[in-house]
């Protein structure tokens, strides 16, 4: 079964636009876990415009599901998902002024940095996943960094399926196929909705565990987080 992580960033985004503590990201991931979500997840990022590395201590007592902490591991980074301990950290090489991530690892390149990141993290008993683009060069390569899991860079997917182009999906059905093989696990991320998560998951082999946040807090502003996180659910498991 494909679980559900619900990115709160969006929440701390609307709250730092405004200063003070409301909406709270402390009370949104509570209720967003009592409407059915199975994880929560959240990318702080250096400057720290939107979810900030106090709020990730403040969270962590009360994610009863599946913390996932997202971000470019530098050094500060690390040295917070160490402290946090999450069950997982998902290694995204976001630029620093880029404003949402835009681009997976390069793990052969990256292979000898990725693989000593690695390995703090799971000294610690933390799983971890790297953010990789739909190439199957980048997936076979992930392997020899000692990664747990990949998560597959759903932009492009997003795209080619809002202009009616559902072969946009055969990159991420082949990723997902050496994943497999390979016996890393799967995630996916980015620009994934109501709309289009059905059609990804049924196509996609062993997908473990999708993470979802702009879409899902937009359409929540509508339908009402409970309602459109059921939603999800629904779909995931049909």
């Amino acid at each position: 079964m494909t679980k559900l992580s619900v990115n709160i960033n969006k929440i701390a985004t609307l709250r730092n636009s405004r200063g003070g503590d409301v909406p709270n990201v402390v009370q949104v991931a509570k209720d967003a876990q009592k409407f059915g979500a199975e994880g929560i997840t959240v990318h702080p990022r250096p400057d720290e415009r939107h979810i900030r590395y106090q709020d990730v201590f403040d969270l962590r007592p009360v994610v009863t599901t599946e913390f996932n902490i997202e971000g470019n591991p530098i050094r500060k980074f690390i040295d917070l998902v160490l402290k946090a301990k999450p069950e997982q950290v998902t290694l995204v090489p976001d630029a620093e002024d880029a404003i949402t991530s835009n681009a997976g690892w390069d793990t052969m390149k990256h292979r000898d940095f990725l693989k000593e990141v690695i390995s703090e993290f799971k000294a610690k008993g933390i799983r971890t996943s790297i953010f990789v683009d739909p190439d199957p060069a980048m997936v076979k390569a992930a392997l020899h960094t000692g990664t747990d899991r990949i998560e597959l860079y759903t932009e492009e997917y997003a795209k080619q399926f809002a202009k009616g182009n559902k072969a946009g999906i055969a990159p991420y059905v082949a990723c997902a196929e050496i994943a497999n093989e390979l016996g890393l696990g799967i995630n996916a991320g980015h620009d994934l909705s109501l709309e289009n998560i059905s059609y990804f998951k049924n196509k996609v082999p062993g997908l473990l565990e999708v993470s979802i946040g702009h879409a899902l807090i937009a359409e929540s502003l509508y339908q009402g987080m409970e309602y459109v996180i059921n939603q999800y659910l629904s779909l995931l498991r049909s």
